[in-house]
């Protein structure tokens, strides 16, 4: 598809730059944050209006209580002794146009399967076990299937949820050289969804973070070229992002494409750990939006911080915003004159989740 012909031209362009200009990778283990956030405040606030007023905004329905008889629980099990034995076979029961929420309660275990959610397949959600996370797994390369379809997980229906599940993309680690061996472990195309402590592991473009609007609470996100990438509108905050790079590595590569365009990136109270020599972002399209608040940044992030030279693009369109981060690769020495360490009230639009309307629709997780 043009969308990853770009992507990887892109991607190509900004390694062949940086290598000739980098050395060494750096390797470092970060503490974790424990702070509680503003975020995290706002969750717990909206939860107990849930709980007393069983409503979050007038126009959606609440998590227990959406359509007509309550939730539905589907339960899938590997040792039959649940409705069904795969995932795909617990989406493939829910009916189009479904206006109920179905929980889909996956038992431990790795499921082999490349699943899809269906646009027309709304309110689903994916429940593990917390302490016995279940895994859905697949090897799906851009060699075989390209990469906007390699995806192990799509999703493209509105008001998906993933709760304790981990998304994985199995194929092996990239070769630079090559470049047909990006591997997504999630693609996510619907509004309105939200993943709490979850996990997406994989090398390059581990997550494809598509379009829609989106939380991320508590996750892990692995990966080692552009593997928070696409044109979402997303918060991610208190989740761990972890660099398996051996060399030059990138975590974001956001897609937004002019100034009308509402989306972006923002990493809230999250950390960043693990090797290689790393960029926060590139630039991938014309005009992409990431900030980064309240972050741990261990040393494996580069001094410059960012990269605009991946496609040519100019540097003044470019919003990449940095606010109150700390560990050493916070340092604002030696960062790229087109970052922008931001003012309290440069940053005050990105510092909660207003930036994705959630007010409107963010709701915890059901109970089974």
């Amino acid at each position: 598809m043009v969308l990853k012909q770009t992507h990887y031209a892109a991607t190509a362009s900004f390694f062949s730059t940086l290598l000739l200009l980098k050395l060494l990778p750096t390797v470092v283990s970060v503490v974790p944050n424990n702070k509680t956030s503003p975020l995290d405040a706002w969750i717990q606030s909206n939860m107990k209006h849930y709980s007393a007023t069983k409503s979050f905004g007038q126009t959606l329905k609440t998590t227990d209580d959406e359509g007509s008889g309550g939730n539905k629980v589907i339960k899938v099990r590997k040792d039959g002794s649940g409705d069904f034995k795969t995932v795909t076979e617990a989406v493939e029961s829910v009916p189009s146009g479904n206006s109920q929420r179905v929980i889909i309660s996956i038992g431990p275990g790795t499921y082999t399967e490349k699943i899809q959610v269906e646009k027309s397949k709304p309110y689903i959600t994916f429940y593990g076990e917390s302490g016995n996370m279940p895994t859905l797994s697949f090897a799906g390369t851009a060699k075989k299937y390209g990469t906007y379809y390699s995806a192990t997980v799509t999703v493209e229906s509105d008001n998906f949820m993933a709760v304790n599940i981990a998304f994985e993309n199995s194929a092996p680690a990239p070769d630079p050289r090559q470049n047909d061996q990006q591997a997504v472990a999630m693609r996510i195309a619907g509004d309105k969804a939200a993943f709490y402590n979850c996990k997406f592991i994989g090398y390059q473009d581990t997550l494809f973070d598509d379009q829609g609007k989106h939380l991320f609470k508590n996750c892990l996100i692995q990966g080692t070229v552009d593997f928070i990438f696409g044109n979402g509108k997303s918060v991610y905050t208190g989740t761990t992002i972890n660099s398996v790079a051996k060399g030059l590595g990138t975590i974001t590569a956001q897609g937004r494409e002019d100034a009308s365009d509402d989306s972006g990136f923002v990493f809230l109270h999250c950390k960043i750990q693990g090797t290689g020599d790393t960029y926060l972002g590139r630039a991938w399209r014309k005009m992409p939006r990431v900030v980064f608040a309240y972050t741990e940044m261990g040393s494996l992030i580069d001094k410059e911080g960012w990269s605009d030279n991946a496609s040519g693009q100019s540097s003044d369109e470019m919003y990449y915003g940095e606010y109150k981060c700390t560990g050493p690769g916070a340092s604002s020495s030696g960062r790229a004159k087109f970052a922008k360490i931001l003012s309290d009230d440069e940053a005050a639009p990105f510092l909660s989740t207003s930036f994705i309307d959630g007010s409107e629709w963010i709701q915890g997780p059901p109970s089974l």
